[in-house]
């Protein structure tokens, strides 16, 4: 029998630590990931708990979770009943956390779980929020390195919120934060951003994150583009200034030639010639329009997400035996 199995009455009324672990087809690091997790907690406290959620997986990930939840009162999971996305899966077991300190890890152990006690040290020191910040990303390509770098940097200086630079969602966050955190009622989930929103007293634990140890990474071109979107427009209002910037300089281009074209037939006596440039100008400014109703729309979907007021995710199977906190199936509203 496993030497984390069970506990003991005092501690099963007051969790001290969560980890949150969200998990998409990681079957083949998810046994060590767990040994691992639970030999990091083990050094705080026998009082945690390991909150998996299965967003969707294709492999045996969720009947691994299965067996160990079955055999430690510890291993606690959630399994949605399709893929929602790993923000949505990191909002759930945030939502179902009973710990004091609440860690957000994922679940491909690049982030080690060996750095959590140090995180926790920080937090005992009364910081609110404690963050991973990565000082090398082993196994990545230069093109992710590259457009993480310039996503951030340009995030952090169109908003008004400090978002710590080279940092993902490996942390630790208080129970007040936590609380604040699932106030939130947007849809579109930018976690990372949020917590920064919130403020509260935060510091730094620097690392270096490690390679896949397993598989391939999950978040393809088109995700990281929809991430970055998403934090863009949950947190400024640059591209709407952009589109209305770009609005009044051509509004003002177009009536400069209106009464260029005036000016050369009623006083210049000719007539405006020059197609080409005519219809080179007209593609131009046509092509201007079409990007700023598009950014337009991007913040227009957003409200209409909200508005509709559906499900953030779907819960099709859970271990939880806490009803306030994890009912048996539920469909939990993103408000």
């Amino acid at each position: 029998m496993s030497p984390y199995t069970g506990l003991m009455e005092s501690e099963a009324k007051r969790i001290e630590l969560s980890v949150i672990i969200p998990v998409f087809n990681e079957e083949a690091v998810l046994e060590q990931l767990i040994l691992r997790l639970h030999q990091a907690c083990s050094v705080i406290t026998t009082a945690y708990e390991l909150v998996f959620v299965n967003d969707g997986s294709r492999d045996r990930s969720l009947e691994i979770l299965r067996g160990y939840a079955s055999n430690d009162e510890r291993v606690r999971y959630i399994s949605f009943s399709r893929n929602f996305g790993h923000q949505n899966a990191v909002m759930a077991g945030i939502i179902r956390s009973r710990g004091e300190a609440v860690v957000l890890i994922d679940g491909d152990l690049q982030d080690p779980p060996e750095l959590i006690p140090e995180l926790y040290a920080r937090y005992r020191e009364g910081y609110k929020v404690v963050y991973a910040r990565r000082i090398h990303r082993k196994g990545e390509s230069l093109f992710k390195k590259l457009s993480a770098g310039v996503f951030y940097r340009t995030l952090k200086r169109i908003t008004s919120i400090d978002i710590p630079l080279d940092t993902g969602d490996f942390r630790l966050i208080s129970r007040e934060v936590v609380n604040h955190l699932t106030a939130m009622g947007e849809s579109s989930k930018f976690i990372r951003g949020q917590i920064a929103w919130l403020g509260f007293r935060q510091i730094s634990v620097e690392f270096e994150r490690q390679e896949r140890k397993a598989g391939k990474t999950k978040y393809t071109l088109r995700k990281m583009m929809r991430f970055a979107m998403d934090g863009i427009t949950s947190f400024s209002n640059f591209p709407l200034q952009i589109a209305t910037f770009l609005g009044f300089l051509f509004s003002l281009f177009a009536f400069v030639i209106i009464l260029y074209a005036l000016y050369s037939k009623f006083v210049l006596k000719e007539v405006v010639t020059g197609w080409t440039s005519i219809m080179i100008s007209s593609m131009f400014i046509g092509g201007v329009q079409l990007l700023c109703i598009g950014i337009i729309g991007e913040y227009i979907s957003r409200i209409s997400a909200d508005v509709k007021r559906r499900p953030s995710f779907v819960i099709e199977e859970t271990n939880c035996t806490d009803e306030k906190k994890c009912p048996e199936k539920v469909s939990t509203p993103g408000t």
